[in-house]
Parts: C-alpha cells; structure tokens; sequence
C-alpha cells in the first residue's frame, strides 16, 4: 500500500532561517545593530520556559538581538502594560512577543491590544487581523504563516484548490482560513458543531487540522491523494506511561490515503519558530522603511 510523502517542516525551517539568517545581517550592516525581539514571559510555567528559551536560542543564531524580560506570576496588568508601553518606545525593540497563556487575572485581550501594531511579532493584534482579513500586507501569526509556505513549497500554486480547515481559533483555524482565502483557494472550515464532518474533510485538497483533539482525522476524512497539515501537538502517555506527543491525525491512518503530510513532532512545530524569526525581521524592515 503507497505510503504518503512526508513533509518535513524542520528541513524547510532550516532553509527559512538561512535565508532570514542572510537578510537580518543586511539589515543590521545598514543600521549599525540587529533586528531586536523582546521576549516577555510571565509565571514559572515549564512548556512556555522551554519554548521561549527555544526562540532566543534561535533567534542569536540568525542574528536576532533577543531582550528577555522574565516576569513573577503575581505580576500585575498594570505592571505588564507598563512594560509593553516602555517595549513599543525602544527604538532598539522592532518585535515584541508575549507568551501566551497569561496568568490569571491579566486580560490577555487588553494585553495584545496594548501591543504597537508595527511590533507585533504574532500578528494578533486587531489592526494585523484586519490588514489580513482585506488582504493587504501586515504581520501574520506565525504557525499559519508556516504552513502556508509549507504549502506553497509543497504545491506551487494553490489557486483553485479545495482547502478545509479543521479548528476556527483565533491563533490558527481563523488566519489560516484568510490566508488560503488570499491565495484563492475555495475555504470551508469544520468545527466542533459541524455537521458531516468526514463528509466535508473529504472534499480538501488541502486539509489542515488545529483542534488539540488527539488522533482525531482518520483514513476515513482524507480524499486520496491530499495533502494533509497536521498542527495538533498533545501529549499523551501509552500503556507503560511514557509520554509522548501525537497530533491531532492519526499519522498512521492517514498515511495510506494522504498524498503528503506532516508528522508530529517535526512537521509544523519548527515552522511556527521560523516564522516567528521572519517576522520579527519583516518588522525591522518595515519600521527601517518608514524611518523608524
């Protein structure tokens, strides 16, 4: 039985971050200094420890000034829309992110809002949802951004194609609806109160699955032949209670009816860090434009 292609984001990551590797050091020969990234973290929690420390670690190798800024859990809103009022005036800061979830009782809401649109890194802020929804240029959030160019890399052009996303969030499913819309494909997304779902999966020439539900998409939901985006990470424990992460396809299903997909660890996860690289550059340059 033919075994689908495997789409090996860390391969493509790695192309990505030469490539912002190479225009960040234009940048900072025309400047005097390096694109800057302000990484604010608040609370102790362990899995936002170990990504953010993954993406200063990343973005020195390109040569991605990194400012930590590593907060108590009992900070307060006040002090945090402080901090960001200080990072958006810092003419050495081009980028600005946040680790999300906040603790509570900060309003993560108000916190991306405070954000100066031209720094924000994740592209969440509503002026960056606009620019995306009317399809002008801006900032886009990170992981479909990734799978995007996945997709590109992978297809050519997608103009015409079926897409359906799995998932409406507002970090993924919604912004990687608009980005497919964008580049003219047909869009339909399935959510938990969907019906017929296999039905509708079924019909993706582009199937892309954010839903944090594991092993969810099976053989069943795959047209033949389809490319498939698994962006799910879980972390499950087998029957000898070792942990491991899955995604939200079941990989092996999947592969004998998909024409390419991604897997779980390796296939989106170091997209969404290389994009957030890009970004980060993308905003240097665009406040560098506008004399900034």
């Amino acid at each position: 039985m033919p075994q689908a292609e495997r789409i090996d984001g860390k391969v493509f990551a790695e192309k990505l971050r030469a490539e912002v590797a190479s225009d960040a050091s234009v940048f900072s020969q025309a400047r005097g200094r390096q694109p800057g990234l302000a990484v604010v973290l608040v609370g102790n929690d362990s899995a936002s420890q170990v990504y953010v420390r993954t993406k200063m670690r990343q973005a020195a190798e390109v040569g991605i000034t990194s400012f930590p800024h590593l907060l108590e859990a009992n900070t307060s809103e006040a002090e945090l829309l402080a901090l960001i009022d200080s990072l958006n005036r810092d003419d050495s800061v081009d980028a600005i992110l946040v680790q999300l979830p906040l603790p509570a009782p900060i309003n993560e809401t108000a916190v991306i809002e405070a954000i100066d649109p031209a720094k924000d890194v994740d592209g969440f802020h509503p002026y960056n949802v606009g620019r995306l929804s009317g399809g002008q240029p801006g900032l886009v959030p990170c992981t479909p951004l990734g799978c995007l160019l996945l997709l590109q890399d992978r297809l050519g052009d997608l103009v015409g194609l079926k897409a359906v996303v799995v998932g409406r969030s507002n970090i993924v499913g919604k912004p990687m609806a608009q980005l497919l819309l964008n580049a003219h494909c047909t869009v339909t997304t399935v959510h938990s109160r969907s019906r017929n779902l296999v039905e509708e999966c079924r019909q993706a020439d582009i199937l892309v699955v954010a839903v944090g539900r594991p092993g969810m998409i099976g053989a069943e939901h795959i047209k033949p032949g389809a490319t498939v985006l698994d962006v799910g990470i879980n972390r499950i424990e087998d029957a000898q209670g070792q942990a491991r992460l899955v995604g939200d396809v079941d990989f092996a299903a999947a592969s004998t009816v998909a024409g390419a997909l991604t897997p779980v660890p390796g296939g989106i996860g170091p997209m969404t860090v290389a994009c957030l690289l890009r970004n980060t550059l993308t905003a240097a340059q665009q406040r560098q434009a506008l004399g900034r």
